[in-house]
C-alpha cells in the first residue's frame, strides 16, 4: 500500500510539471495561460510560438503521464492501481500545485498515460485524434471524440481493471473542454493547421 501511495505522489508531481509554461519562459514568450486561448497546452503553445515549440510542449505533456505508470509497472502494482497512478499523473496535469493547480486540459498527458498502460489503445487514440483533426481542422472536437471513444477501446482490448480511471480520466477531459464545446457549438473554435 505505502508503494502504491507513493506513485500516486510520484505521479501527481511529475504530472504538476507543466512543459508549456517552462517552455514557453524558456523560448521568451511569457506565461501561455496570459495568452492566447489561456491554456497551458500543445495548441495554444502552437498558436503562441509555432509548431517546433508546440512539439517540445506534447512531448514534455506524454512523458509526465508515461514515465510514471511505465515505471510502476516493474514494482508488481496491480492493473487497478497502476490505473490510478495513471489518473494520478494526470490530475497534476489539469491541477498542477506548481502552478496554482491551473493547469492545461490534459490531452498528451492522456495519451501518455494511455499509451504507458496500453501501447495499442495507446496507438488507436492517436491514429483516431490525428484522422478528427485532420478531417476537420479542430484540436479540441478531436480531443472530445477521441475521449469518447477511449473507455470503448480500453474496454474491447485491454485490462478491464482499467475502465473506472479511464471513465474518470474521460470525464474530466470533457469537463476540461467545456469552452471548447460552446464555441464549436457556436461555429467559434479556432481551427487548426496540420
Amino acid at each position: 500500500m505505502i508503494l502504491f501511495i507513493s506513485f500516486l505522489i510520484f505521479a501527481y508531481l511529475l504530472g504538476s510539471i507543466s512543459s508549456a509554461i517552462l517552455i514557453c519562459r524558456v523560448a521568451g514568450i511569457g506565461d501561455p495561460r496570459a495568452q492566447g486561448s489561456q491554456n497551458p497546452g500543445a495548441t495554444n503553445v502552437l498558436r503562441l510560438g509555432g509548431k517546433k515549440l508546440a512539439i517540445w510542449t506534447l512531448v514534455g505533456d506524454m512523458l509526465k503521464g508515461f514515465i510514471p505508470v511505465f515505471i510502476a509497472h516493474f514494482f508488481s502494482l496491480s492493473p487497478a492501481q497502476l490505473s490510478y497512478v495513471a489518473l494520478s499523473a494526470f490530475i497534476g496535469h489539469l491541477f498542477p500545485v506548481f502552478f496554482g493547480f491551473k493547469g492545461g486540459k490534459g490531452v498528451a498527458t492522456a495519451l501518455g498515460v494511455v499509451l504507458a498502460l496500453s501501447w495499442p489503445v495507446g496507438c488507436a487514440t492517436l491514429i483516431t485524434w490525428i484522422i478528427v483533426a485532420a478531417l476537420f481542422k479542430y484540436s479540441s472536437l478531436a480531443a472530445l471524440i477521441t475521449t469518447i471513444l477511449l473507455p470503448l477501446y480500453i474496454y474491447l482490448s485491454s485490462d478491464p481493471a482499467y475502465l473506472p480511471a479511464i471513465i474518470i480520466l474521460s470525464l474530466l477531459l470533457i469537463l476540461k473542454h467545456r469552452g471548447n464545446i460552446h464555441r464549436l457549438w457556436r461555429g467559434e473554435e479556432g481551427k487548426i493547421e496540420l
